[in-house]
């Protein structure tokens, strides 16, 4: 293998592009994978099933009908991918991402798998950042609601004061006046 083809490298935009969040995991297809690691999606499956022991259910799971469907619809993927409509996709998450690396023997997988690590601990780490961000904002809120209960008590013992002098108000009209009157 050449050197240049060691130093190949792939747009992050581009993996970034093919990770997808299912059942609440960042995870990617198979054929996304053979296509950054340049073999056919048979290939890469070929090798995963014959080192099932290597990808427990946390690290890589099989999409169901209704999944891959909704995927399809979502990322239109139809025309890109060569599949057996009958044969649903394996998707790997950032785990069964690396062990892959242990199953395919070329230099090009070692390279792009570097590279799709280096990615997913980026997301992680926008992800935490954002969730800080998100942690501030609530506190925010939170204050905002506080402040905005605590003016409604205001101004409801504002309108209770109103209310009981105009009360009295009337009250002092009502009553007749006591001293001498005039004819």
């Amino acid at each position: 293998m050449s050197k240049k083809e060691n130093t190949l490298t792939i747009p992050d935009e581009l993996v970034m592009n093919k990770i997808y969040l299912i059942r609440n995991q960042k995870v990617m297809l198979d054929s996304d994978l053979a296509e950054l690691y340049q073999v056919e999606t048979k290939v890469l499956n070929q090798q995963v099933k014959r080192n099932l022991k290597r990808f427990p259910e946390d690290f890589m799971f099989q999409l169901t009908k209704e999944e891959w469907e909704f995927m399809r619809s979502q990322i239109v993927t139809g025309s890109g991918i060569k599949r057996n409509i009958s044969a649903l996709p394996f998707v790997f998450t950032e785990q069964g991402v690396a062990m892959l690396s242990g199953i395919l023997n070329s230099d090009r997988a070692i390279a792009v798998n570097i590279q799709i690590m280096r990615i997913f601990t980026r997301i992680r780490q926008m992800l935490a950042d954002n969730t800080d961000l998100r942690l501030d904002i609530e506190k925010i809120k939170n204050k905002l609601d506080n402040q905005d209960k605590n003016m409604e008590i205001v101004f409801r013992y504002l309108d209770e004061l109103l209310e009981k002098k105009e009360s009295r108000s009337r009250v002092t009209e009502e009553r007749n006046k006591i001293g001498y009157k005039m004819p």
